[in-house]
């Protein structure tokens, strides 16, 4: 599941070292909304952690007050009411980036259709994605050809080829140019998240975050990216594993430096994951082919703090026999952080010398990979 989605990427302040306050005021307005909505609740981060709160719609009329270090994405659930019961709707939910000073928001026809004012932020956020759009709607129509297509795989590798070229040109068009022509923007580190995507590639990526003005990088946000960027590099093909130790399900510690002299696939995982899940059958399938031949499997799930007893069951269900670890830190564990894993499922394979030598492999992927091995 490729959890880390696009509206989960964060603007960062210039000129900023010691992260001053942000003080904000968002004034809500929901009275066109056809369905009369009873309360909005509100989500957003600051410096890592995150924050909720609620208000009880008046007239029409909301309102949030807080403070932030940079402008961030914030997220509204509204629960409406109806026969003086609380229920919940589909399309319930709606985003809009936090800045400092006064915001309006405004419902248009449903929660959803918004006017925002008073968010620079969130203007720049709009722009960018207006642009995006575009190019969205082209890869769509690809992806939708491509899965009408059965048995001519000429056709679809050209669809793929074409897709890749308009991928290509939407990142270089839509987000590094501006990162270029706005390096100490306030939606730059914004932009470099989304032209870098779920996977990083360094040799794109890098130059990209070198131009960002060195008080875009010291937001919290830019470190955080920074994190990202270093993970990445120890995902490369060739890099050479760095070591790390996390409890199993006994609470016992294990270390990865325990593995030497195997082949080891790191995967990671959770039980929540449904697309991790359903990988699960051929990780089992090739451990059991391949566990006398020196390959193993480790496990790193991405579980929720109190989350043990699902992560046992998800276990015992799926046949895992190999060794899992966790932290209950969800997409903060300390592994995933070290590897710059913020989606998943997500698997590394290291060679009996700790080097890696293959990422992300899927389904037959695996078993083609380990079958090159071990022949």
């Amino acid at each position: 599941m490729k959890v880390a989605l696009l509206a989960t990427l964060v603007f960062c302040f210039t000129h900023i070292q010691s992260q001053p306050k942000i003080d904000f005021v968002l004034h809500g307005d929901v009275s066109a909304v056809k369905l009369p909505v009873g309360m909005v609740k509100i989500s957003y981060g600051v410096d890592g952690e995150n924050k909720e709160d609620s208000a009880v719609v008046k007239n029409g009329k909301y309102q949030f007050k807080g403070t932030i270090t940079e402008p961030r994405m914030a997220y509204f659930s509204v629960t409406y009411s109806h026969d003086s019961i609380m229920q919940k709707w589909p399309r319930d939910f709606f985003n809009v980036y936090l800045d400092k000073g006064i915001i309006e928001v405004k419902s248009v026809d449903s929660v959803s259709n918004l006017i925002v004012k008073g968010s620079k932020a969130h203007d720049v956020y709009t722009a960018l994605i207006g642009k995006d759009k575009q190019y969205n709607k082209q890869l769509m129509e690809l992806h939708n050809r491509l899965t009408e297509l059965k048995d001519n795989e000429e056709e679809a590798r050209k669809i793929r080829d074409k897709q890749k070229a308009i991928d290509k040109e939407r990142r270089e068009i839509v987000y590094a140019q501006y990162i270029k022509n706005n390096p100490n923007s306030p939606s730059s580190l914004f932009a470099l998240n989304a032209f870098a995507g779920y996977k990083i590639d360094i040799d794109e990526v890098q130059p990209l975050y070198e131009l960002l003005h060195p008080s875009v990088k010291a937001t919290w946000s830019g470190k955080e990216f920074l994190e990202r960027l270093e993970g990445a590099k120890r995902t490369r093909i060739g890099s050479v594993a760095v070591d790390f130790t996390q409890n199993d399900t006994l609470g016992n510690p294990v270390s990865f430096s325990s593995y030497k002299g195997k082949y080891v696939l790191i995967d990671f995982w959770a039980s929540w994951c449904k697309p991790c899940r359903e990988e699960n059958p051929h990780l089992v399938a090739a451990f059991h082919k391949y566990k006398n031949k020196n390959f193993t499997i480790l496990g790193v799930a991405l579980e929720r703090e109190n989350a043990k007893e699902a992560w046992l069951k998800a276990i015992r269900k799926d046949n895992l026999a190999w060794a899992q670890v966790s932290d209950f830190k969800f997409f903060n564990n300390e592994v995933a952080k070290l590897y710059g894993i913020n989606a998943i499922p997500k698997n590394i394979l290291f060679n009996p010398e700790g080097i890696i030598i293959a990422t992300d492999l899927r389904g037959e992927e695996l078993e083609h990979k380990l079958e090159e091995l071990f022949k």
